[in-house]
């Protein structure tokens, strides 16, 4: 179905090619995952196939790419749009109408199909995506997770023989990725559709590939195989893998079922104490860690809450918290998005922030930069109440990375970005670059922020906030679109963040990342919390938020590999 012949693709102005010596075939009716660290051309190999390479993108093509028998030198990607569905990682810029049903239909009206087809259609993609509660919405006011699925779907109503997919569930929360993933094999299996797809989440998808193309290098020709056979090799690989190459496991399991069959010998090994989480939620449990001053009083444990009985920890007045939130409602048009959210966020403490696509992460934390006016109660950010104080004396107090980065991006370079930042943070000129190298290194001065992969537009507008050091930092899905190694690195820099006293809130679907990183978690349902205490008693507890580490070493209190590693040593 897709048969790639010895394809190089180098950009206009670059010194060497974005990809080399890439030689396969996708057969019909396969899923064939790509893997590889950022920056190794997966999207441009995925833009081969919808023809936006060379045709949108520029630069030159070299080799053959054949979809279905069509050449895409020869074939714009509108000669290609009945064959190919593309899905790209920024859901927004697929959009051509208003709502959501309007944009489910579209791609089939292009086509000019009957319109007992279209409506036919169109009901089936609503039902198989769980969108027909969001039918009639405007998809500007769709979460960022909502607005990914009916990406999905506008591209599946015309029913392509081939799917290309970059960042299918980067902005999903765990139960919508794995009906998206369903729908995925359904179509592969039942329909014989062929899908080609990237992904960094691969703990997510790894099960589900038939095949395995590893990109291990930039200008590195890619290997193809069996799964099991490319985890052995990968320079990337999702937690169960790491922890199977960590026990020795051979063949490498590639889920948590096939773990779990092998983990009872590991099991044993691990019964001596149980890992001891970093920071606030820590010191709670155990005690403080400096000068004897006593943590902030917290609920020890999650906290249920049945019904729509509220029960929060509210602060006391003028405690000094980073942040006080007491009896939050948001309402937009006729929807409530927060119902009477209270918490606490202290200085050295990182909190994730979790619950379904539309559960109101976002509104909270739009609402404590300032961006949203609470309906009632009342939101504190270092004393000042965000949305009444100007913008320019906020930032000194909290950051925000949005889930959609381009919104603090207007520069023409990455070197004018951030040495804009130092000046609006009145940071000595080079601190935002220095950021930026440490968490993304190779990256020019002179690209344009929009030639940037989706993974480094968020790193460098993690950067451009950082200049300014807020005491709370906000990130919305500060993982979308970046690889291990890249999340690494943000790990890394948030811990030694935390440790000098800010406040982090991480609003994220990604399970392993709150494992990893955070001290505490709340649980957001319908603008409610329904759930707040330390990362371990709340994940664990959590079908849908438990990490992989977690479900293969129950019931022992695993929460990541390197906890293990570090046991076993």
């Amino acid at each position: 179905m897709i048969r790639f012949e010895d394809v190089s693709v180098t950009y206009d102005g670059a010194a060497e090619p974005a990809l080399v010596g890439v030689d396969f075939e996708v057969p019909e009716g396969e899923l064939v995952l790509l893997v590889g660290p950022s920056g190794t051309g997966k999207s441009t190999l995925l833009n081969t196939v919808s023809g936006l390479v060379p045709h949108f993108t520029g630069g030159t093509l070299r080799g053959r790419v054949t979809v279905a028998g069509r050449d895409t030198r020869t074939h714009k990607p509108r000669e290609l749009a009945d064959v190919v569905g593309t899905v790209g990682q920024d859901p927004l810029s697929h959009f051509v109408t208003d709502t959501v049903e309007d944009e489910l239909a579209y791609g089939m009206e292009s086509l000019g199909l009957a319109p007992a087809v279209m409506r036919r259609r169109v009901e089936e993609t609503l039902d198989l995506l769980g969108l027909s509660d969001l039918r009639d919405r405007s998809l500007a006011t769709l979460s960022g997770g909502q607005r990914q699925r009916v990406a999905i779907g506008s591209v599946l109503t015309p029913h392509p023989q081939v799917l290309v997919l970059d960042e299918p569930t980067s902005a999903l929360d765990p139960a919508a990725a794995e009906e998206v993933l369903a729908v995925l094999q359904r179509l592969v299996h039942d329909l014989g559709t062929t899908v080609l797809m990237a992904e960094h989440r691969l703990e997510r998808v790894i099960q589900y590939a038939d095949r395995v193309a590893v990109l291990p290098a930039p200008g590195e020709a890619p290997l193809l195989g069996a799964p099991a056979e490319m985890m052995a090799v990968s320079p990337v690989c999702p937690p169960v893998v790491e922890l199977g190459r960590l026990a020795g496991w051979s063949p490498l399991p590639l889920t948590v079922r096939d773990a779990r069959r092998r983990a009872a010998g590991l099991r044993e090994r691990l019964t001596g104490p149980a890992p001891r989480a970093a920071g606030p939620a820590a010191e709670a449990a155990h005690g403080p860690k400096t000068n004897g001053t006593p943590p902030p009083a917290r609920p020890r444990g999650p906290r249920w809450f049945p019904g729509r009985r509220k029960v929060t920890a509210e602060p006391a007045p003028g405690s000094g918290h980073a942040a006080e939130v007491r009896a939050l409602t948001v309402r937009r048009a006729h929807t409530e998005a927060l119902h009477e959210v209270g918490l606490t966020l202290t200085a050295g403490e990182t909190v994730a922030l979790m619950g379904r696509n539309g559960a109101g992460k976002s509104t909270l934390l739009n609402t404590l930069v300032g961006l949203v006016e609470p309906t009632a109660g009342t939101v504190r950010v270092g004393g000042l109440v965000p949305h009444r104080t100007p913008p320019r004396d906020l930032v000194r107090h909290v950051g925000l990375v949005p889930q959609e980065p381009r919104d603090l991006l207007y520069a023409d370079t990455v070197a004018a970005e951030c040495a804009a930042a130092d000046r609006d943070a009145q940071a000595a000129p080079g601190s935002c670059r220095a950021l930026l190298s440490r968490l993304l290194p190779g990256v020019p001065d002179d690209t344009h922020p929009r030639d940037l992969s989706e993974g480094q537009r968020l790193t460098l507008a993690l950067a451009v906030v950082l200049a300014a050091r807020p005491p709370l930092l906000l990130l919305d899905e500060p993982t979308r679109g970046l690889d291990y190694a890249a999340k690494g690195r943000l790990v890394t820099l948030l811990r030694g963040l935390a440790a000098d006293g800010h406040a982090i809130v991480l609003a994220t679907h990604d399970v392993e990342l709150a494992a990893e990183l955070a001290d505490r978690v709340i649980l957001l349902a319908e603008g409610e919390v329904i759930a707040d205490g330390p990362t371990a008693e709340v994940v664990v507890s959590s079908p849908s938020f438990a990490p992989q580490v977690t479900k293969i070493l129950a019931p022992h209190p695993w929460l990541t590999v390197t906890q293990v590693r570090e046991a076993l040593a």
